[in-house]
C-alpha cells in the first residue's frame, strides 16, 4: 500500500521497491516554502503525467516546470512511480474538495443534484488533466490506484453526501427509495465524463461545438435525466395519492 503524509519535510512512503535507494541529501526549505514546493510540484506532475503518460513522463519536466531541484522531489516524493501516485491521489482530492465547497447540505435535494451534475461537468471540462489522469491509469489497469492507501477514504465524503441527498429526497416524497449512491455518482460521471473525453473526435464526427452555451445547456440536460430517474415511478405515485 502507498500511504502519503502531510508532514513537510519528511519523505511520504511510497512502494517497497524504493526503500534503501540512495537520493543526495538536500536543504529543506521552511515549512511554508516547503509547502509552496509540494504544490508546485504536484501541479506540475499532474501535467506532465496527464499531457505524457506514465511512460512518456520525466521527472526532470516535473522539475524544470516546478522550479524545484530534482533531488528535492525524490525527498519529498520517491522515485518516478512515487510521484505518479501523488498527482493521481491529489486528482481526486481537488474534485472531492470541490465537491465539498458546494455545501449541498443547503439546498432542496433536487438543487443538490444539478449542482453536483454542474460542477462535475464544468470541473472535467476545466480541469482536462482529471480526464487525462483516468485514463492513463486505466490503461495501466488500476494498478497505482489500489496501492494508494486512503483512496476509499477520500471518496467516502461525496458518497455519504450523495447518501444523504437521496434520503432527503426520499423523505419529502421526491425520490424513490432504494438507490445506491455510488450508483447515482457513476449516472452523473459518466454523462458528464464522455462528451468532454471525446471533444475532439464528437466535433469532428457530429460537428459539435463545445463552448459555453453548449455547457450550460447539457448541465441542464444532464440534471434533468438524473432526477426523472430518481423520481417515484408514476403508477406509484398515483396510487399513494389515491
Amino acid at each position: 500500500m502507498i500511504e502519503f503524509t502531510e508532514t513537510v519535510g519528511v519523505r511520504s512512503e511510497f512502494n517497497e521497491k524504493t526503500k534503501g535507494v540512495r537520493r543526495p541529501s538536500v536543504a529543506y526549505p521552511s515549512k511554508r516554502n516547503a509547502s509552496r514546493s509540494k504544490r508546485a510540484i504536484l501541479d506540475s506532475a499532474l501535467i506532465e503525467f496527464s499531457e505524457f503518460g506514465h511512460s512518456g513522463a520525466r521527472v526532470d519536466s516535473v522539475a524544470e516546470r516546478a522550479g524545484v531541484s530534482k533531488p528535492l522531489i525524490y525527498s519529498y516524493f520517491g522515485d518516478k512511480d512515487a510521484l505518479y501516485a501523488a498527482a493521481l491521489r491529489e486528482a481526486y482530492i481537488q474534485i472531492r474538495e470541490g465537491e465539498r465547497e458546494l455545501d449541498l447540505q443547503d439546498e432542496d435535494p433536487e438543487m443538490a443534484i444539478r449542482k453536483l451534475v454542474d460542477f462535475t461537468l464544468r470541473h472535467f471540462q476545466r480541469k482536462p488533466w482529471f480526464i487525462s489522469m483516468l485514463n492513463t491509469e486505466n490503461l495501466r489497469r488500476g494498478s497505482t490506484i489500489r496501492e494508494i492507501k486512503d483512496v476509499a477514504e477520500i471518496q467516502t465524503q461525496l458518497i455519504n453526501k450523495v447518501k444523504w441527498i437521496l434520503a432527503e429526497g426520499v423523505e419529502q416524497g421526491l425520490f424513490r427509495e432504494g438507490i445506491d449512491p455510488v450508483e447515482v455518482y457513476l449516472s452523473i460521471a459518466s454523462l458528464c465524463y464522455f462528451p468532454i473525453s471525446n471533444k475532439y473526435t464528437l466535433g469532428a464526427v457530429f460537428g459539435i461545438s463545445i463552448d459555453e452555451q453548449w455547457l450550460n445547456r447539457r448541465s441542464h440536460d444532464i440534471g434533468e435525466m438524473v432526477i426523472r430517474y430518481l423520481r417515484p415511478f408514476p403508477e406509484k405515485a398515483e396510487t399513494e395519492s389515491r
